[in-house]
């Protein structure tokens, strides 16, 4: 685990919103089931937001959009194992906390609270194995790209493995712009 430091915000309507998470960044291999990403870990920013900030999941939106990363939604987490071959995404844990299992049955289970940001590269699975409190997510994806469903399903793949190879590093971190902790970690 290593820690970002930063004075910097998202802009002058955001001064309050964003911390200096502790970052811990995490391979996770295919697993036969699910292609998960040899390439890209997946990016646990632990304590990043101000939770107790009003209006926490505009303020997230506004934070995603100014980096480019669009198509935002507001939800929880599914909880069936799914991942995305065409996008990589992030996840801002706005409200509550939950058990999230990320890599597949013998994957990495943790524990998510508001105030917590995930990037998932494409093709690592995720499932919520249980929330409590008001668990609310914003999600969002590099330039608003389109994502698509897949379940662990072996007709998935080749498809699938193809897919994840050629999804674009995206240019900005999604809370701390082109010099955030995941430009440092996704380097090609």
């Amino acid at each position: 685990m290593n820690s970002f430091e930063t004075d910097r915000t998202a802009g002058p309507a955001t001064p309050d919103v964003l911390y200096a998470p502790n970052v811990e960044a995490v391979i996770l291999t295919d697993d036969g089931i699910f292609p998960n990403n040899r390439r890209l870990p997946l990016m646990i920013y632990k304590k990043a937001l101000n939770h107790d900030i009003a209006d926490l999941v505009s303020h997230v939106q506004a934070i995603f959009a100014d980096h480019h990363w669009g198509s935002s939604w507001v939800d929880g987490i599914y909880d069936y194992h799914h991942y995305h071959s065409t996008s990589h995404e992030v996840l801002a844990i706005c409200s509550g906390q939950a058990r999230v299992l990320f890599g597949g049955e013998h994957g990495l289970e943790q524990t998510v609270s508001a105030g917590d940001v995930i990037v998932i590269p494409a093709g690592v699975a995720h499932k919520n194995l249980g929330s409590e409190g008001d668990f609310v997510v914003v999600g969002a994806y590099p330039h608003g790209r389109t994502y698509d469903m897949c379940y662990g399903k072996h007709e998935e793949r080749p498809a699938a493995d193809r897919n994840i190879v050629s999804v674009p590093i995206p240019d900005s971190d999604p809370l701390y712009g082109s010099d955030g902790p995941l430009t440092e970690h996704w380097r090609v």
